[in-house]
């Protein structure tokens, strides 16, 4: 059990990081050109409304104790009250959740089941034809920004076949699966080519190893082999590489919850970005800092759990 006491010590650690990235996310969401009380007001606020606006919500204040109450709502279990939605910025982020996590963790899971056949075809015919073209591809869809890839999904689906829907969430559970293929499916075809490129070349050491010749002189057929140890043993590196991805994967929530109107945090980012609603843009970062550090967390145990070998 001495491989998993990084478990309790962890933690700790994440301490400074979050804070990090507290102070540098309240800086850089002051910095953003304009005034959150005149957006609320309109162009032609008087200075006596527009000075009540910003006492009311702290902004009159030297920036050092804004971010002195940030904290101290922090620690109490608050982030303050969205200017624009007139609500408690945690109530507000916890309606939004649901659509962000499902788009994540169908991403995540259509991600794989494209990357772990690709990267088996190539590995497995590295040299040939199959790997060049595995590999082409891969190359091809690591320069496809993520909007765009959106765009051409629902002209192709939407728009010329009418088989899937345009955008929105939906009410049922079939009508919220429905709607997050095309969502998933857009970010799902951005990682897996990274995945397929770092799994493919795993696969290919896995199979020069000495568990893979012993197996093959136990008279193992190939395929055995290959999926019962060469695998396994790919999917380590792997799993690390999807953790440091997973900022990137949140990254990419943000504009295809955009692009498709899902209704979750990253189109609540935007929108308080351009309203400065700088209580959201603290609120919805904080949550996104917590869940990727979070993920890498939990990716290390896995990675751990897979590998004996492995100590953190």
């Amino acid at each position: 059990m001495h491989r998993y006491r990084f478990v309790l010590s962890r933690p700790l650690q994440f301490l400074p990081v979050i804070f990090g990235i507290s102070v540098i996310t309240f800086i850089l969401v002051r910095l953003i050109p304009g005034d959150p009380a005149r957006n609320i007001l309109g162009t032609r606020a008087t200075p006596t409304a527009l000075a009540n606006i910003r006492a009311q919500y702290g902004l009159d204040q030297p920036i050092w104790l804004q971010y002195f109450y940030f904290l101290k709502n922090l620690a109490n279990g608050e982030m303050g009250k969205s200017i624009l939605y007139k609500i408690d910025v945690l109530k507000l982020i916890s309606t939004r959740i649901e659509p962000t996590v499902a788009l994540v963790v169908a991403s995540v899971i259509l991600s794989i089941v494209i990357a772990v056949p690709m990267a088996a075809i190539a590995a497995r015919n590295n040299g040939r034809a199959a790997d060049h073209i595995v590999r082409v591809v891969s190359t091809f869809g690591i320069g496809f920004p993520p909007f765009w890839l959106g765009l051409m999904l629902i002209i192709f689906f939407s728009v010329n076949l009418g088989v899937l829907p345009v955008s929105g969430y939906g009410e049922t559970l079939g009508d919220k699966l429905l709607h997050l293929i095309l969502p998933s499916l857009t970010i799902a075809l951005s990682l897996s080519t990274v995945l397929t490129r770092s799994l493919r070349a795993a696969m290919i050491e896995s199979l020069k190893s000495d568990v893979a010749t012993a197996a093959r002189a136990r008279g193992m057929p190939e395929s055995i082999v290959f999926w019962r140890h060469v695998v396994p043993n790919s999917l380590v590196p792997t799993i690390n590489l999807l953790a440091v991805n997973i900022g990137w994967l949140i990254g990419g929530t943000v504009v295809v919850e955009s692009v498709f109107a899902l209704p979750g945090m990253g189109q609540l980012l935007v929108r308080a970005i351009f309203s400065r609603d700088y209580m959201v843009v603290q609120g919805v970062a904080m949550v996104f800092a917590c869940a990727t550090v979070l993920v890498n967390f939990l990716a290390d145990i896995v990675t751990v759990a897979a590998d004996p070998r492995v100590t953190i």
